[in-house]
């Protein structure tokens, strides 16, 4: 929306605040020492905004769409999205080429990654908090998360995407990563795209291998967790 004042027009984008020509200015009319890149390298990053974070990242703008725009239009559509938005999101944004938008999905995962390391996995509760980008996928991901013997979080990986069965979830393909990671405990989760918290019998026959190949190892597995978009549970040993 433009607001004419008499002045230099000012644009606001829903619920941040309205820029004009200091803040929103093509960068090229800003002073150098105010560009976000420069701002960075000179204050570093923790006195960048999200937005000005945004701009160093996407680096520049196309005609018509400046590179503080699209800035703006990516904080409109992540904070409109339940989990993180996807290369497909992104790139609907005007001025975000695949690219950009892979090299700000990788950012967004090393972020979740690195954030939750040495986190505390005492429950289900935990793990959840792991999950979130799991629980609306179109397609079933199986997700390990590997922990040390004070049970704190040491990493959280993709296994395999795709419907679920013995043949692609391995005991071998698993416990690969738990044995580099030195883990002691393993928790594996997976998401039901069609809505149901039932175990298949695949996720039963799964769990069940898993579980076997935990104890020849000596690297438990602490718990297998289905998740849908607004539910969960764990599969139990009695299942």
């Amino acid at each position: 929306m433009t607001i004419m004042t008499g002045q230099e027009p000012t644009y606001t984008v829903r619920g941040h605040k309205p820029y004009g020509l200091t803040a929103g200015a093509p960068l090229k009319l800003m002073d150098v020492r105010d560009r976000p890149r420069e701002k960075l390298l000179s204050k570093g990053q923790s006195h960048l905004t999200s937005r000005e974070l945004l701009q160093v990242i996407v680096g520049s703008g196309i005609k018509g769409n400046d590179v503080g725009r699209i800035a703006d239009d990516l904080l409109v559509v992540m904070e409109d999205s339940l989990a993180r938005p996807t290369v497909d999101r992104l790139t609907q944004v005007r001025g975000v080429s695949h690219a950009t938008a892979a090299r700000l999905v990788a950012g967004f995962e090393l972020a979740d990654r690195l954030s939750a390391v040495g986190t505390k996995i005492v429950d289900e509760d935990d793990v959840l908090g792991l999950l979130a980008g799991i629980r609306h996928k179109k397609q079933e991901h199986f997700v390990a998360i590997t922990v040390d013997g004070a049970q704190r979080l040491i990493a959280r990986r993709t296994i395999t995407v795709g419907t679920l069965n013995a043949s692609l979830v391995h005991p071998r393909e698993v416990f690969a990563a738990a044995i580099t990671d030195r883990a002691a405990g393993i928790v594996v989760a997976h998401n039901h795209p069609g809505g149901s918290l039932e175990p298949s019998g695949a996720d039963i026959v799964v769990t069940k291998r898993l579980r076997a190949a935990g104890e020849l190892l000596g690297i438990r597995l602490l718990d297998h967790i289905i998740v849908t978009a607004g539910a969960h549970r764990a599969i139990e040993p009695s299942d």
